[in-house]
Parts: C-alpha cells; structure tokens; sequence
C-alpha cells in the first residue's frame, strides 16, 4: 500500500463513496416506512458503526439533498419516467431513484457520469435488471437535459457526460 500512493487514495475515496452510497439509501429506503426521518436512521447507523468517516460524509450529503429536494425529485421521476409514477413503485425503487437523482444532479463532489455508473449497478444489485435499466434511461435523459443548458450549474462538469 505504501508503493501506491497514486493509486491508493484514489481507490479508498471510490471505496469510501460506494459506502457512503449504500448508507444513505438504507436510510432512505428505511425511512419509508414512517418510524424515523431518514437523518435519524442515518445517524443511528454511524453511531453504530462509525469506522469510515469520508463514507458517513457522503451518505449526508446525499440524504440531506434527497430530504431538502424530494418533492423536486419525485417531480423529475414523474416528468421523466411518467408510466411509473412515485407512488407506485416499490419502496426500494423509490429510495433508489431519489438518491441517485438526489446526487447526480445536486452533488457538487461527483461527476454525473461516475454516480450514474454507481447507481445503475446499485439498481441492479438491490432490485434487478429491470429497475437498472429505469435507472439508466432515468438518469441518462435527466443529465442529457441537465447538462448542455446549463451555464455552470451543479449537475456536473462538461466532461461529467458523454452523449451516446
């Protein structure tokens, strides 16, 4: 590790963000079913387990953005996506799009195209092939929106995309 020092941090951040992925939709799924806000359930989780502190970092900062903009969120989703309305998808579909929208187009920390490479494999993952591919055509089309109108905006650098 020590001969590695490019390669090192690199790895660890990825790490670190991966996690911080995967906490902050527990929260956001856990928070669904009404017992606690999702700060609560975040905050409980790192309590417990506090051993990544870049992971907890990223894990509020997404939580924060899905809390402050969920109504915005579930918007895009409906605009977007408007055969599968938020109220009808199942509760961990809901927590996955809202978090990723949440951080591709509100993170000033990840490039768009990294958060959407993680989230579609985290769709895959946690519901299947068919939500990854929501996933993808979800995200895909909000960043292709997102990006060339906007003058400087927070969805992501110029190069956060490539146009397909």
């Amino acid at each position: 590790m020590g001969d590695r020092t490019s390669a090192g941090p690199r790895t660890d951040r990825a790490r670190s963000a991966r996690a911080g992925r995967r906490l902050a939709l527990a929260a956001i799924f856990e928070a669904e079913f009404g017992q606690r806000t999702s700060t609560a359930v975040l905050e409980r989780t790192l309590a417990e387990a506090e051993d990544d502190p870049a992971a907890a970092a990223v894990a509020r900062e997404i939580v924060a953005i899905v809390t402050a903009r969920r109504d915005r969120i579930d918007a895009t989703i409906e605009r977007v996506a408007p055969q599968y309305p938020v109220v009808s998808l199942a509760r961990m579909d809901r927590a996955l799009l809202r978090c990723a929208l949440g951080e591709v187009l509100h993170s000033a920390t990840t490039p768009a195209r990294v958060a959407i490479a993680e989230w579609v494999e985290l769709a895959r993952i946690y519901s299947g092939e068919p939500m990854r591919r929501l996933m993808n055509g979800v995200l895909g089309r909000v960043v292709s929106e997102t990006t060339p109108a906007s003058a400087g905006g927070s969805a992501s650098p110029p190069d956060g995309h490539r146009g397909s």
